[in-house]
């Protein structure tokens, strides 16, 4: 198995955290990972976007110019990425952020609302474990407990109270994917 994902969107929306927990997470199951952050000096508010590959066996290089998973959570991004991604692939968007909806016909289109469940949980912060959550049920790549192990490492010891809102989060994107077409 080697996945290679593409996430964008604007800075604040948790682009590269999102990236970071997924590669913590394959490293938590013995995988092979790389995680290669890009973003404008407008972190907060320009575009921000973050490479992961994910595999079972060494990886050759970091770098990529087609993928297999895209996740975009803004126009700019769709519109960047779409073409990118390898036919067959998977497309994940947020419906929140994107006006002209995605066109192939080739790949498998995913929308999430997560925005919106964000909001319902009441907690804006978990915006990108929602995406994430629905990125694992089309791509089961990691288990949660590898997830759970990435909490860990990844979030400052003052919020671990927060790990089992975050795996709530995750949960909840896991149900409310929804594929198009």
């Amino acid at each position: 198995m080697k996945k290679e994902i593409i996430i964008s969107g604007f800075g604040g929306q948790g682009v590269l955290s999102m990236g970071k927990i997924l590669a913590y997470s394959g490293l938590m199951e013995g995988k092979e990972v790389t995680w290669m952050p890009a973003y404008g000096p407008e972190q907060r508010g320009g575009t921000a976007n973050v490479t992961v590959i994910v595999s079972d066996s060494r990886i050759s290089s970091p770098i990529l110019s087609r993928y297999d998973i895209a996740i975009v959570l803004n126009q700019p991004s769709l519109n960047k990425f779409q073409p990118k991604v390898k036919p067959g692939g998977v497309l994940i968007y947020d419906g929140y952020g994107i006006i002209d909806l995605p066109s192939r016909k080739d790949i498998s289109v995913y929308r999430i609302n997560a925005m919106d469940k964000a909001a319902e949980m009441k907690n804006a912060h978990v915006f990108n474990m929602v995406v994430l959550g629905g990125l694992l049920k089309v791509c089961p790549m990691i288990t949660p407990d590898g997830l759970q192990k990435a909490l860990y490492k990844t979030l400052p010891e003052r919020h671990y109270n927060l790990i089992p809102l975050n795996m709530k989060a995750v949960e909840a994107g896991k149900e409310i994917i929804t594929k198009m077409q």
